[in-house]
């Protein structure tokens, strides 16, 4: 494996630590007291060092490093010698609140009624999520990260923090991410809602674990084709027949479906998709422009080219309204055919950047 720091051996990675934070009642923006919350995280690197704060996006997980049997989704990025250096920082991920990796969410027991949430989980919004993670970050007695740093669901935790919790992080590295979620994709968020509830197997969000929920897989074909660029695509797959009937191009998608739903949970996949479309810092704050004004840490935002859902002059927009606000800010775009998928990609574009912020 190859990074900022070249090779390096499995032999020399520091030992990884899972386990699950007990958080304990948690009241949600809505008023909701969610019971007995957990948050199952990874642990990794240098314990007593600088703690860097990773935020996974949609569909991904505390395991961020991951080990060489199962590699994590950021592996490659993050390790000794790479761009965030596990013999320098301690780095910890949590599963989101809403996840469906060992955090309390829809698969979890209801300690009230002893039956799995399912449907009946409550909504959450990112701050409740960002709530959740400060709170199971200062029973592992942290009051303080280094840095805080995630793409897309990820970055909107990132942006967040900054807000509720000024002075918590030092520095923040929002990846592929804008102040709000957009119409555009929200709109996509309902093609993918409406593709799981209209599926009969969904029976209102009460299925078992025998049961194919087709409209996750849909779901997922929709967000591929939002997460690359049309280049990708071409470039990739070049109109091949895998068949006489089948493009490859199809192919791909539907592996990509029956994956993600082998997986993942179709009541988090919604629960998710409704905490993203609450992402806007400036509601109930004036705007976000104002909400900006609160964010205390050194900030480096990072665009991808192509990025259909966060378009890249918006993530610079934002730099440069923190920028006007006095704040120490700084915007990269990164050239990629990867669009939003940017920022799990192509790490030697842009990973010395990551490395010179932190």
């Amino acid at each position: 494996m190859k990074g900022g720091g070249g090779s390096i051996s499995f032999e020399t990675v520091p030992p990884l630590e899972y386990g699950k934070i007990k958080v304990g009642d948690l009241k949600l923006e809505s008023g909701v007291i969610l019971p007995d919350v957990e948050l199952a995280f990874e642990r990794n690197g240098k314990r007593g060092g600088p703690v860097i704060l990773v935020c996974h996006a949609l569909t991904g997980s505390q395991f961020t490093v991951g080990t060489e049997q199962q590699p994590g989704w950021w592996q490659g990025l993050i390790g000794p010698g790479l761009y965030i250096d596990t013999n320098q920082y301690e780095v910890i991920t949590f599963n989101v609140l809403g996840g469906c990796s060992g955090s309390t969410g829809p698969t979890s027991i209801n300690p009230l009624t002893r039956k799995p949430y399912q449907s009946n989980f409550p909504k959450i919004t990112i701050r409740d999520i960002v709530q959740s993670q400060y709170l199971a970050l200062r029973q592992l007695g942290i009051n303080k990260v280094k840095a805080a740093i995630g793409g897309s669901l990820g970055g909107m935790q990132v942006l967040e923090l900054a807000i509720a919790y000024p002075d918590f992080a030092d520095v923040i590295i929002p990846l592929a991410v804008t102040p709000y979620l957009s119409d555009y994709g929200i709109a996509f968020n309902v093609i993918g809602r409406n593709a799981i509830k209209e599926d009969p197997a969904w029976k209102g969000g009460f299925y078992s674990e025998e049961d194919r929920i087709a409209g996750l897989e849909i779901a997922r074909m929709v967000g591929m084709v939002t997460y690359r660029t049309g280049a990708l695509f071409s470039q990739r797959f070049n109109r091949e027949l895998r068949d006489s009937e089948t493009f490859q191009v199809e192919s791909y998608l539907k592996y990509q479906g029956q994956k993600l739903s082998s997986r993942f949970d179709a009541n988090s996949y919604l629960c998710l998709l409704e905490a993203m479309d609450s992402h806007d810092i400036g509601r109930g704050r004036h705007g976000w422009k104002k909400a900006i004004q609160h964010i205390n840490a050194k900030t480096l935002l990072i665009g991808y080219t192509g990025d259909l859902l966060y378009p890249p002059e918006h993530v610079k927009e934002t730099a440069e309204a923190l920028q006007e606000a006095g704040k120490d800010a700084a915007y990269v775009e990164v050239s990629t055919d990867f669009g939003h998928d940017g920022f799990l990609a192509e790490y030697s574009k842009w990973g010395g950047v990551l490395q010179a912020a932190l």
